[in-house]
């Protein structure tokens, strides 16, 4: 079996670095042979490693640039330029703590985070799509359909990750000790967080999950004040993190 890492960027929000470090966190957790791939719409800064192609034209507007994640969707082409066998798609900012040879093995299909158990208890599924797992070519029907009644597609589901979890059946999901939030299981509580910094993750962990704010380049390079999200409060750099960045090739 072929095994192709795949991210995207595209936009200014995250730089060349935020690939090259991913690039190399996965080379480090990755054991035998694979592909690292990017679609992008601006290769400049890319270590020569790293296989470039554009990100597929589905016919989305430019408001779904701006909001929805809705380029992710190309993925799924039935020729996404004749890469084959199972893909590994990470979002650019997942941090890769400890091995991946396990995501390539893991159930069929299209597997996926379950988030619900971060915030609820026995909720139904809800997926979300900063890692997922799936056969390239075999799910090109998710690109057909949203080509042929985009603005309904788009307007039901608002992101690409509801898209997923409506229209795909039998979704999988990784075990939840593989992956982790930042925000629910790392950052600490309310008033404390102003007294310590947030915890670093446990060795057995695989992923750690960065979704909205803060991204982990607040808690690399920190602006001046609270980096998190009010009421919640983070301040100065973070020493795991930038260890972190800094090990894979990173600037702290």
């Amino acid at each position: 079996m072929e095994r192709v890492v795949l991210c995207m960027k595209w936009g200014t929000l995250y730089g060349p670095e935020y690939v090259n470090v991913l690039y190399n966190a996965c080379r480090a957790n990755l054991t035998g042979p694979f592909r690292f791939v990017c679609l992008t719409d601006d290769a400049a800064g890319l270590v020569a490693d790293i296989e470039v192609f554009p990100i597929p034209e589905i016919g989305l507007a430019p408001d779904h640039w701006r909001g929805g994640a809705w380029p992710k969707i190309s993925v799924f082409c039935e020729d996404l330029y004749g890469l084959k066998g199972r893909a590994l798609f990470i979002d650019l900012d997942m941090v890769i703590w400890g091995e991946l040879d396990q995501f390539f093995e893991y159930g069929t299909g299209l597997v996926a985070i379950d988030s619900a158990p971060w915030r609820y208890r026995d909720a139904p599924p809800q997926t979300m799509s900063s890692i997922f797992a799936f056969d390239l070519g075999k799910m090109g029907w998710l690109v057909d359909w949203l080509r042929a009644d985009r603005e309904h597609y788009i307007s039901k589901y608002g992101i690409e990750q509801r898209y997923l979890h409506g229209e795909v059946p039998q979704i999988g999901y990784w075990p939840q000790d593989w992956i982790k939030s930042y925000k629910y299981h790392l950052r600490r509580p309310l008033l404390v967080d102003r007294l310590m910094g947030p915890a670093k993750p446990h060795p057995s962990l695989k992923v750690l999950c960065f979704h909205g704010k803060p991204r982990p380049i607040d808690l690399i390079h920190p602006p001046k004040g609270n980096w998190d999200r009010f009421p919640h409060y983070g301040r100065g750099q973070v020493p795991w993190m930038a260890e972190y960045w800094a090990r894979y090739g990173g600037t702290v």
